[in-house]
This record gives C-alpha cells, sequence and structure tokens, in this order.
C-alpha cells in the first residue's frame, strides 16, 4: 500500500488504516509501505500526536509482522528515530525483493515521472544530504513554513501539468526493470491503482491512494490484487 497522506483532518482515513491493521495482524508475511504514509512531514522531532499514537499501534503489529517502508514525496523527511518507534524497517528509494519466487522492484513511483523536469530537479536537491542536514537545524517554526510553502507551491503547480506529464514514463519504467531484472513492478504516487501488462511477460501495478477509499495490494504466491476499503 502507499499513499495514505494521513493527517489530523483525516480522522476517517486514520480510522479505516486502524481496522485494516486490527484485521491483518497476524494473518499476513510483511506489509510494504510505499511512501506518503503522511500527507506532511516536517521531522521525526515534530510529530503530531496522531502520528505518535500511530506509531504505537504500528509498533504492536511489527511485533508479529514486519512493516517496510520506503519514502515518499511528502515524507522523504521521515528519520531513524520514527521509524523505530513505529517498528517501520526503512528501506531505498528503490528496493528488489523475491517476492514469492518471482523479482519484484518496489518504489514510491516519482523517480519515475521524468517528463515533470521542474519536480525532477527539486527532487534531486531535496534528497542531497547537505540540504537535508542544514533543514534540521532550522527552527522548528521555519521548517514548518517552509514545508507549508513548498506543499502550496506544489498543488499550484500540479493543477498546471498534463496529466502525462503527472504520469511515469515508459521508458523510465522500462530501464528500471532491466536494471533490477524485475519482472514485477509495484509503486504509488501517481493515484491510478491499476494493473499494467507489460511486454517480455512483465506487470507494473500501481497502489492506489486513500483520498476517498483504501486502496491496498494482496499478494499471494498465485495472485496480486488490487482492492478498496471503505472510509470510516
Amino acid at each position: 500500500m502507499g499513499d495514505l497522506h494521513l493527517s489530523a483532518d483525516r480522522p476517517d482515513i486514520l480510522a479505516a488504516f486502524y481496522a485494516f491493521l486490527e484485521l491483518h495482524a497476524n494473518h499476513c508475511d510483511a506489509l510494504y509501505i510505499l511512501g506518503d504514509l503522511f500527507e506532511v512531514w516536517v521531522g521525526d522531532d515534530l510529530a503530531e500526536p496522531f502520528a505518535l499514537e500511530l506509531a504505537a499501534t504500528l509498533k504492536r503489529f511489527a511485533a508479529h509482522t514486519p512493516i517496510y517502508f520506503i519514502h515518499g514525496n511528502r515524507d522523504f523527511l521521515l528519520g531513524k528515530e520514527y521509524a523505530a518507534l513505529a517498528g517501520m524497517i526503512l528501506l531505498p528509494e528503490v528496493h528488489c525483493i523475491d517476492l514469492y519466487g518471482q523479482t519484484a522492484v518496489l518504489l514510491h513511483g516519482d523517480s519515475l515521472c521524468t517528463l515533470d523536469k521542474a519536480y525532477q530537479r527539486f527532487r534531486w536537491f531535496r534528497n542531497q544530504s547537505w540540504v537535508k542536514f542544514i533543514y534540521g537545524l532550522l527552527p522548528q517554526k521555519r521548517r514548518v513554513d517552509i514545508a507549508s510553502g513548498l506543499r502550496n507551491k506544489s498543488q499550484q503547480s500540479n493543477q498546471q501539468k498534463s496529466d502525462t506529464i503527472m504520469d511515469v514514463e515508459n521508458h523510465a519504467v522500462t530501464e528500471l526493470m532491466d536494471k533490477t531484472g524485475a519482472s514485477l513492478m509495484i509503486h504509488g504516487h501517481t493515484h491510478r491503482p491499476n494493473v499494467h501488462s507489460l511486454a517480455g511477460n512483465r506487470q507494473r501495478i500501481v497502489v492506489g491512494d486513500w483520498y476517498d477509499q483504501g486502496s491496498v495490494l494482496t499478494v499471494t504466491p498465485t495472485e496480486a490484487t488490487l482492492s478498496c476499503l471503505p472510509l470510516k
């Protein structure tokens, strides 16, 4: 799953996620969260009360089922402190696993939107270790103001972009799958849940967002199923 965009302003999404965790506790091999667990994340030291409560719930889930987390574009600043608090295992932005005998590459997906040149330049900049270091030294209010400004700018900019620019680019998908030797790619970010059949008997599965309903990808040794969950 990915793109839950959890926030204190959306208790319905939080409730649906809590219900999912309760239902699946001790009933799955692993839980992978492919980024944007939170609507915004400005630092582990500024975690809101709802996020701390969620961490405790995730920790209980993780006591029996491993939780793996890949950073998204909204929560790329989520650090080791909160991950430990929530019992989550941090993964690199591109991660390959043996998924029941099939090589699968997992990622958030924003790196595949290569036609969005402006965003890719910003993404490169924000991923620099020195940028994160300097940002972490700023006063808390300043960090909150910067994050809020970037979020508003992003929302305004996205309104001017075409669907093609906002989606993943086919060559980027093929290149990454060739590089990793994966026959299955799973990502989020675009909020366009679907199962895409690719050349060479390969697949690309996109997990959906949780704005209007929950979205979960369940993978078993025999099939992969995208399903929707009602919000509370």
